[in-house]
């Protein structure tokens, strides 16, 4: 038994000998582990190191799309390896591509960037290759021209019979109603009006107003709503005869009228226009 034991029994020496042996081992797994650690972190790209590759990715592809022998195209068919030939990204071509499911078309260039969203350096290089049907063309440039086309606004007060027939559906008819009814009103006060002269339709209607607005404000004589009579009170455009007898029997009631908002009390009186008849009432 001694002698078994013999085996597994150490001197001091011999003990601080292996636990040397063994704190050796230790500090070599840990330099090993850290030089592991160090050359993976060496490795790492950084944010802006990914954004100056992006920006050489970009160029490299615009310089193949340059050396790429680019034939005219339209835009609204273009696809997806064409696109990527052409150096456009995978979002890029998505965008454009969900564009053109939704049943919409590509009519130029700024809408081609507004829908992919590619850089002007690339955008410059293809643009001049976008091949659009004729009417698109001939559509654009006429809409130039309108746009270039300045709307000189005249008055409505003092236009001439020449002038409005010059209005796209306005006729010598339409032109000479126009300018009765402002002789009836003692002229125009708001371009609201122009709405009640019979028989213009609402789009010549809003392409007169687009020409012609009240710039000058009328002078119009009110009369007192207390001396008046039945028959001059019926002269203004906005009250009938019937309106006339009722102002006329609410003021022998009252004995005066002291304000002119008195006239809604009035039955059937038009309250929607209340402001038009005070353009030509007073009450004091």
């Amino acid at each position: 038994m001694k002698f078994k034991m013999s085996h597994f029994v150490y001197s001091k020496s011999q003990r601080n000998g292996i636990f040397f042996l063994i704190f050796i081992a230790i500090v070599f797994q840990c330099v090993l582990l850290f030089c592991s650690n160090s050359q993976q972190s060496s490795f790492t790209v950084s944010p802006v190191s990914k954004k100056l590759q992006s920006q050489l990715d970009s160029v490299l592809l615009i310089n193949e799309t340059k050396r790429l022998k680019i034939f005219p195209f339209n835009p609204n068919y273009l696809s997806d390896y064409k696109a990527y030939q052409l150096g456009m990204s995978v979002d890029e071509i998505d965008r454009l591509m969900t564009f053109r499911s939704s049943g919409k078309y590509i009519n130029s260039s700024k809408d081609f960037q507004e829908v992919t969203q590619v850089s002007d350096s690339l955008l410059n290089i293809i643009a001049p290759y976008f091949k659009f049907p004729d009417w698109v063309s001939k559509k654009t440039s006429a809409s130039m021209n309108i746009k270039k086309t300045k709307i000189i606004v005249k008055d409505i007060n003092t236009a001439t019979l020449e002038e409005l027939i010059k209005v796209k559906g306005i006729g010598e008819k339409r032109a000479s109603s126009i300018i009765k009814y402002r002789s009836l009103l003692g002229g125009y006060t708001y371009n609201e009006q122009l709405k009640e002269v019979w028989g213009i339709p609402p789009d010549v209607l809003k392409q007169i107003q687009k020409e012609f607005q009240v710039l000058s404000i009328p002078k119009i004589d009110k009369i007192n709503i207390n001396t008046a009579s039945e028959n001059q009170l019926s002269k203004i455009v906005y009250i009938n005869s019937k309106l006339a007898k009722s102002i006329i029997a609410y003021r022998k009631e009252v004995a005066e009228i002291q304000n002119l908002a008195e006239l809604k009390i009035i039955r059937d009186f038009p309250k929607d226009k209340f402001n038009l008849i005070s353009l030509y009432l007073h009450a004091y």
